[in-house]
């Protein structure tokens, strides 16, 4: 595993709440593959930042795929991991990624509805046009920002937060996530990242009721570069 807490990137972080930009290829949360998990990266950050010499509270609000990057918050007080998991809930937290893709779609500008359903055999969804069993409804809203050689860059609004449901969802318009071999892309990304990144986020501090709004940089390669 490539983590170490020396080179977490940081972008937030207070008395309540920490938030990081995670790296292509880091897990949120332990798994099975026994990686260790971001989760434990931030845990031994606080520790050491803040010589605590018992176990450190971090509460996991959300998550984020393996291959994609950017921006997760964790929650550092009980009472923060409440309360901003009633607002992901009622969805008061806002969060845009941005996606390349291959294939510009026909509109620069659209939202997509599908109906969800999670196969956990291969970990992958599959997106139906009308409702049927286990499916859940998926939304979201897209816009063409920018168009580079072969590929464009999608800014992504979520309304649902579904399993892989911009992977799947964008795969079924024809335009597949750079890298993204599971839902249709023809190649694999050298590092085994895909190019979606979780770029900003905005929500009122659970404890302060501030305004907090991140904007994670994107990962270092030749393509995000163009983005830019």
């Amino acid at each position: 595993m490539h983590s170490s807490k020396d080179n977490l990137h940081v972008l937030h972080e207070d008395n309540h709440i920490i938030i990081v930009n995670k790296r292509a290829g880091d897990i949120t949360q332990g798994d099975k593959t026994g990686d260790i998990p971001l989760s434990e990266i931030v845990k031994l950050y606080i520790k050491e930042k803040y010589n605590k010499p018992s176990n450190v509270y971090l509460g996991v609000v959300h998550r984020l795929d393996r291959p994609t990057s950017g921006i997760i918050i964790f929650a550092k007080t009980s009472k923060a991991l409440e309360r901003l998991n009633k607002m992901l809930r009622e969805k008061q937290i806002h969060k845009t990624y941005w996606a390349v893709v291959k294939n510009k779609p026909l509109k620069n500008k659209e939202t997509l509805i599908n109906f969800l359903k999670k196969n956990p055999k291969n970990n992958k969804s599959t997106a139906y046009k009308t409702e049927n069993k286990d499916t859940k409804k998926a939304i979201l809203h897209y816009t063409v920002i920018k168009e580079l050689d072969n590929y464009s860059l999608l800014e992504i609004d979520l309304e649902t937060g579904r399993h892989h449901q911009i992977r799947c969802q964008l795969s079924t318009i024809g335009s597949p996530i750079k890298g993204d071999l599971k839902y249709g892309f023809d190649r694999s990304n050298k590092d085994g990242s895909i190019h979606l990144h979780a770029r900003k986020i905005e929500f009122t501090h659970p404890v302060s009721k501030e305004t907090v709004l991140v904007t994670a940089p994107t990962p270092n390669d030749v393509i995000w570069e163009a983005c830019k």
